[in-house]
């Protein structure tokens, strides 16, 4: 077996993207140049050039890469030419630091992103691991970032709507980056990405005003050419249209709004999907709640009351907002109603629920993976992706795979990981999760659950009360604010000798790689329900990992995995027994996302504490 660990300064250029968009230099040509080679990147749209590269173009070490644009200022008559250049030792810097496919530079205020196929420093030092027969084998993400690196979503609305807070509650981002912010300097091509969730871009347009046909032209040109694009990249996945629930009486649909609706219901716009959001909705509650009638209210529980003033707002959201969408959009068109408050997160989990399905029935199966990738309040939306990611190649063949033959238990595990990580897309700015020092935790915790004492296999399994034993776990670990976290596994414990094995089937091997894939993907639940979309810190981590150790969970999905390979007869047929396995019980303990928020609502807030190293020694 050779194990590759030897850096390559050879990189594979895929793609290179130039937004002048928050400049007020106006790009009339560019082209790439790599040595001698030159090759001219498109205009795409607005301020942003975009090219392509298939095959990806090959940067020998020694060439000179560069960006050379032909450009005038703002209100300026002289054309200037400007040769940007790349260093590609920083490019396989930045790269492997972050385990992005890309590359970002910015020259005066003009952001350049590059993006890297294989062969990069990354894949060679970290990832790749060749086998005696040559195979090569890395994560599944990196193929679906490299065919849809983002969830591409323009969201239509009025100022004042609640647009801002509906992208932020919904991509678990704290800044606003509508461009309704910014008036008069974005158009509904400038493409908005956050530094806390880089796996979405918004666009973002104003609504259609009475009398106000211009706009209305401009987002039909822009989903028209979007459609059209070759690559589910630049395609946009999901329109959200964006309404206040007006009060009785009110007109939700203005003469545009009636126009751009008809064009989706007759076709013209295609098949991207159109969801309509009927914002504030606890307004209406409110509204509702004031205006019953006390008198009919005797002797009714609580929540009959809530009943009741739930089926009064159905009738008027019916005769204000159901009923003039279905006259104009036909009685198929999606919508939910929402409010970002904390107590109606079960509305946004709706939208997100309609949005994601939306996506998977017209676009690509990377579309709607980078759609449950993306957003941050559905944490069962994470399991499914990640099921739906493991699928594809690596988890469908866990008890007999060629592609691990050969290789090592650590760096097939290193893989796995990394998929199931991309996924659950965390604001982990410091690639904590990806550490060597978080993957040797979750070897140990699977060492130390493993070796542990079996569990009574006649024991009744209830979701429960596993529930109810991990958040005691968590607020015991909070009981003292000022404590370190102490995860019961030893940090300094040397790792097990089945981690610096060779790949083979067998009983053991598969045991190791179910348990890892399982309680991975539950501590990282856990983790979802501590983190709240904060920037994660290691102390964190460690009481999701400290909590999930300290639950019913973690002891009874050993069972479960005990007791499926005591069935096992034929390891070579497993396979896909085994796949049928994981999801059965990654589904199980899988907590519903509106149960997530109640389970919320009794932990006390961790993000403000002080972060801490990995060890900590017992007091």
């Amino acid at each position: 077996m050779a194990h590759t660990s030897m850096v390559s300064y050879s990189l594979r250029i895929s793609g290179i993207t130039v937004d002048s968009s928050k400049s007020r230099t106006n790009v009339e040509f560019a082209e790439v140049r790599i040595g001698k080679l030159r090759s001219p990147i498109e205009h795409e749209a607005g301020k942003i050039w975009r090219r392509t590269f298939s095959p990806p173009m090959q940067l020998p070490h020694g060439d000179v890469f560069s960006l050379h644009i032909q450009y005038k200022k703002w209100l300026g008559m002289k054309t200037k030419h400007e040769d940007i250049i790349f260093n590609p030792e920083d490019i396989s810097r930045v790269y492997s630091a972050s385990e992005r496919q890309e590359y970002t530079k910015f020259y005066n205020k003009i952001r350049i992103v590059v993006d890297l196929s294989g062969n990069t420093t990354t894949e060679q030092a970290e990832l790749s691991v060749s086998s005696s027969k040559g195979t090569e084998f890395r994560p599944t993400t990196f193929e679906v970032f490299r065919k849809c690196p983002r969830f591409r979503i323009l969201v239509i609305g009025k100022t004042g709507v609640g647009k801002s807070s509906l992208i932020n509650q919904a991509f678990g981002v704290e800044k606003t980056i509508a461009s309704h912010d910014k008036p008069g300097e974005a158009g509904i091509d400038d493409e908005f990405i956050s530094p806390e969730n880089d796996r979405f871009v918004l666009h973002d347009s104003k609504g259609f005003e009475p009398g106000d046909e211009h706009n209305l032209e401009i987002v039909r040109d822009f989903i028209d050419r979007r459609r059209n694009m070759s690559t589910p990249e630049h395609q946009l996945h999901a329109v959200w249209l964006c309404f206040e629930i007006p009060r009785a009486g009110g007109r939700l649909l203005e003469t545009g709004t009636e126009e751009f609706l008809a064009l989706k219901n007759n076709g013209t716009l295609g098949d991207i999907p159109v969801i309509v959001v009927l914002t504030k909705y606890d307004m209406l509650i409110d509204r509702m709640e004031r205006t019953l009638d006390d008198t009919s209210l005797n002797r009714l529980s609580d929540e009959a009351i809530k009943e009741r003033i739930k089926k009064n707002a159905e009738a008027e959201l019916w005769d204000t907002c159901i009923g003039p969408l279905e006259k104009f959009a036909g009685p198929d068109i999606p919508h939910a109603m929402i409010s970002t408050r904390e107590d109606y997160k079960e509305t946004l989990i709706r939208l997100i629920q309609i949005t994601e399905n939306c996506v998977g029935l017209h676009s690509t199966p990377e579309a709607a993976v980078m759609t449950s990738i993306a957003q941050r309040v559905h944490p069962g939306l994470k399991i499914k992706a990640s099921i739906e990611v493991g699928k594809r190649r690596y988890w469908k063949a866990l008890a007999s795979s060629t592609t691990f033959k050969n290789c090592k238990t650590w760096d097939c595990l290193h893989v796995l990981h990394t998929d199931i990580i991309n996924v659950w897309n965390f604001y982990d700015p410091h690639h904590y999760l990806h550490s060597q020092e978080f993957r040797e935790l979750i070897v140990k915790m699977v060492d130390k659950l493993e070796v542990g004492p079996t569990a009574n296999p006649t024991k009744t399994i209830t979701i429960g009360l596993s529930m109810v034993g991990t958040i005691a776990g968590i607020v015991s670990a909070l009981a003292g604010p000022a404590a370190p976290i102490v995860v019961p596994i030893a940090a300094s414990a040397v790792l097990a000798v089945w981690v610096h094995d060779v790949y083979q089937i067998s009983h053991a091997v598969l045991q190791h790689f179910m348990s890892y894939i399982i309680h991975l993907t539950l501590v990282l639940q856990t983790l979802y329900l501590v983190s709240e979309s904060q920037e994660l810190t290691r102390r964190t981590i460690k009481l999701a990992v400290a909590s999930y150790l300290a639950s019913p969970m973690s002891g009874e999905v050993r069972t479960w995995i005990q007791d499926y390979d005591r069935q096992l007869t034929i390891l070579e047929r497993a396979d896909r027994d085994t796949l049928d396995k994981i999801v059965e019980v990654m589904q199980f303990y899988s907590i519903d996302a509106a149960e997530m928020s109640k389970l919320r609502e009794k932990i006390p807030p961790v993000g403000s504490l002080p972060d801490e190293p990995w060890e900590t020694e017992r007091s």
